[in-house]
């Protein structure tokens, strides 16, 4: 019922406040009066069907009277019902709207306990990953300790001695070798820099290469340090030291290792001691086969100049040849490790074939008489022509094939084949023999250095000492080709193939010297007396002196001496020596000397610093002596010892052009690339040698690098190299910064030595 009822009290209180109460009320009060008077008309009417208006007007007095406290009370009750059900409207509505907050606020605190719970979920997650990445990493740290601790162990344990060095130089780690050769553990070394515990000229100073409280920035090095014991053991090490740097290129430190070396060192020290030995034994031996071998050059050469036979002179001239070759293999053996670098030096001149083929015949023709073996000579192609080849080199190897032929062969014959193909430039030579043959797993092996047969019936090494490993060393030096087809039991046949090209003949320049007056200084009297006939014989006055004592009584009391012929070995004196006073002195300064010497070389390297006007080898060439003499004193001919330009001692000069021209005119393209290659070889020792001795401030030992370094640059015509390394060997060393000095110099020497090797390439 409350619904119905509830729009009629509203639109009711609405009439109510429309209208007014006084108006409404009267209103109603007419409309309750009427309603009156027709319910009682018709209640009449039902009932008595007339009207009683005396009823009537008594209804009326009684709506009349009760109608304003009716209508009051309906007032009243309509206006308070409408107040109660606005306020129960207006509740209803606020507790819908409460409760529609209430249910937005529950769906929130839903969604909030939803992303709570997943956030705890999420939290979880995250301390059990946390959990298991701190388990990680305590194991991660457990075995990094674990590591560390074995990788330490490691260290100490290790026969190298460690140390690292922070950015500020001050020690910051070392094993336990470092410890023992310092003579201070880890904790008094550790945050301490080695000048506050260590001097200069200490032991340990030398162990640490990079000692210099004042040094620059460090650079990579490694070099070989001799340690020195309290109780006076010599220890050698190898040191190295490398710098670390950050992602900035910041130096973080330096970290130094270091390795015993003293065993390799001290088999390297016995190793060049025993070369030393034997090259010094080596170079005695030739020395004295040199006395018989110039008497049987000397005695030839003056037999060629006689009267002989045709057939004779053949002979005379093969011994002459013989024994100037023998001359040759001498300076072959005093400088041996040319064969053990396969450096050897081939020097091509223009050379009759049919002259030269003559000679190998009649060497081998006697080499079979002696045996009783038929020679047999065929040649092929035109043989009177001049062609460019290394005599002396081609010699050796026919000579030596020759050899092996004759000496392996019992009966039969030794055939000697000669072609020249002029199309193609290219000259043939086969040597055959009837002797035991090669078997045939062993023809690939037969060039091998010391290489013996199983059966022991035929070696590598054979009578002169040159074998056929040097021979196919001196083939390929020349850029040729050597084989061999062989059958055990018939014989052997050795194939040579040389490129080579037509000449002119050489034309001997015409010389035409003075009469000289020339002391010689000669020990070796049959030496002297084979160099007295070649003077004389070209109408030179020869002063002879035996000693150097003799040498210098003479130049003091003789006026008119033109030439010195100075021997570098004399009984009392070196030849240097006396060159040395000849210089020294202002009467003889002008003097020409011309060195006599087995080893040419040698001879220059103990000259060096003293002027000479030249060098001849011994035994002496009757061609190179006239060319000297002529070049010095002929009036035709061109002086040589010319002033040198100012440009020469141009330090901003690479190479020694004139000097590179001239090595590379008589020794060839060839062999001035391997001096250079042997030179970028021996590069890396010179400079650890001066680094490890400015290290030690070891000056005469410094000097002494400096001089070999000086020698070397100079024979290979490396002018600034050899420049900077006399400034080295004679002025005063400035220690400070020398390290970083020496590291630019090394660094400069090698862009010379690329330029050097492009120049040769070039050339």
């Amino acid at each position: 019922m409350q619904g119905p009822v509830h729009p009629h009290v509203r639109i009711f209180a609405a009439w109510i406040r429309k209208w007014g109460k006084l108006q409404l009320a009267l209103f109603c009060q007419l409309v309750l009066l009427i309603l009156a008077a027709l319910f009682s008309i018709c209640l009449e009417l039902v009932l008595h069907n007339q009207i009683d208006f005396t009823l009537l007007n008594g209804a009326l007095l009684f709506t009349l009277a009760l109608g304003p406290v009716f209508i009051s009370f309906i007032f009243y009750l309509v206006l308070h019902l409408d107040a109660a059900l606005s306020y129960l409207i207006d509740s209803a509505h606020q507790e819908r709207l409460l409760n529609e907050g209430m249910q937005d606020n529950i769906r929130q605190l839903n969604f909030e306990i939803e992303e709570r719970k997943k956030a705890f979920q999420a939290k979880r997650r995250a301390i059990d990953e946390l959990r298991k990445e701190i388990a990680e990493r305590k194991k991660a740290q457990i075995e990094l300790e674990e590591q560390s601790l074995l990788i330490r162990s490691i260290v100490d344990s290790s026969p190298d001695l460690f140390y690292y060095r922070d950015e500020t130089g001050r020690f910051a780690s070392c094993n336990k070798m470092f410890e023992a050769i310092m003579g201070k553990t880890a904790r008094e070394l550790i945050g301490h820099y080695p000048a506050e515990i260590y001097t200069d000229d200490s032991a340990q100073a030398a162990i640490l290469t990079e000692h210099d409280s004042n040094m620059q920035q460090p650079s990579e090095l490694t070099l070989d340090v001799e340690f020195v014991k309290d109780d006076g053991q010599v220890l050698w090490f190898e040191m190295r030291k490398v710098p670390f740097y950050d992602r900035y290129g910041r130096y973080i430190g330096l970290l130094g290792f270091g390795r015993d070396i003293t065993s390799r060192k001290l088999a390297e020290q016995a190793l060049e001691k025993a070369y030393l030995d034997k090259g010094k034994f080596i170079a005695t031996l030739s020395h004295e086969l040199r006395t018989p071998l110039n008497g049987i050059v000397g005695l030839s050469r003056r037999l060629l100049e006689s009267k002989l036979s045709k057939q004779q002179h053949g002979w005379a001239n093969t011994i002459f040849s013989s024994a100037e070759t023998l001359g040759n293999i001498f300076n072959d053996i005093i400088d041996l490790d040319k064969i053990d670098r396969q450096d050897l030096d081939i020097v091509y001149h223009s050379v009759s074939l049919r002259q030269f083929i003559n000679d190998i015949a009649n060497f081998a023709e006697l080499l079979c008489q002696q045996k009783g073996l038929e020679f047999k000579l065929s040649c092929e192609g035109e043989l009177d022509v001049y062609l460019r080849i290394d005599p002396t080199r081609l010699r050796q190897v026919l000579w030596n094939l020759l050899n092996n032929a004759v000496k392996f062969t019992a009966s039969g014959s030794v055939s000697l084949y000669c072609k020249l193909d002029a199309v193609n430039n290219r000259l043939h030579f086969n040597i055959e023999d009837t002797g035991i043959g090669i078997a045939a797993q062993e023809q690939e092996r037969i060039f091998d250095m010391y290489y013996k047969s199983n059966d022991g019936r035929r070696l590598s090494i054979i009578g002169s000492g040159i074998g056929l490993s040097v021979s196919r060393a001196l083939v390929e030096a020349m850029q040729g080709n050597i084989s061999v087809s062989s059958e055990v039991g018939k014989g052997s046949s050795f194939a040579v193939l040389l490129p080579t090209e037509l000449l002119q003949q050489e034309q001997q320049p015409a010389i035409s010297c003075p009469e000289l007056t020339i002391l010689l200084i000669e020990d070796v009297p049959l030496n002297a007396e084979i160099a007295i006939g070649l003077l004389e014989q070209r109408g030179h006055s020869v002063i002879h002196a035996e000693t150097g004592e003799d040498a210098i009584a003479l130049l003091e009391t003789e006026d008119d001496i033109d030439l010195v012929l100075l021997d570098m070995q004399l009984p009392d004196m070196g030849g240097e020596q006396i060159a040395r006073y000849i210089r020294d002195e202002e009467h003889l300064s002008a003097l020409p000397i011309v060195v006599l010497s087995a080893n040419v070389r040698k001879a220059e390297q103990q000259l060096d610093g003293v002027h000479v006007d030249g060098a001849l080898a011994k035994p002496i060439n009757t061609t190179k002596l006239d060319l000297m003499l002529a070049r010095l004193f002929s009036p035709s001919a061109v002086r040589l010892q010319q002033i040198k330009p100012a440009s020469v001692s141009n330090e901003n000069q690479v190479l020694d052009i004139g000097t590179l021209n001239d090595y590379i005119q008589s020794l060839g393209k060839d062999a001035m690339k391997r001096s250079a290659q042997l030179f970028a070889q021996l590069l890396p020792g010179y400079m650890n040698k001066l680094m490890e001795t400015a290290v030690q401030r070891q000056e005469k030992d410094f000097q002494e690098a400096a001089h070999k370094l000086k020698g070397a640059a100079a024979s290979v015509g490396l002018l600034w190299v050899q420049q900077q390394a006399k400034r080295m060997e004679q002025e005063q060393i400035n220690w400070q910064g020398l390290e970083r000095q020496l590291v630019d110099f090394h660094l400069k020497t090698e862009q010379h030595l690329a330029a050097l090797s492009e120049y040769i390439e070039n050339a």
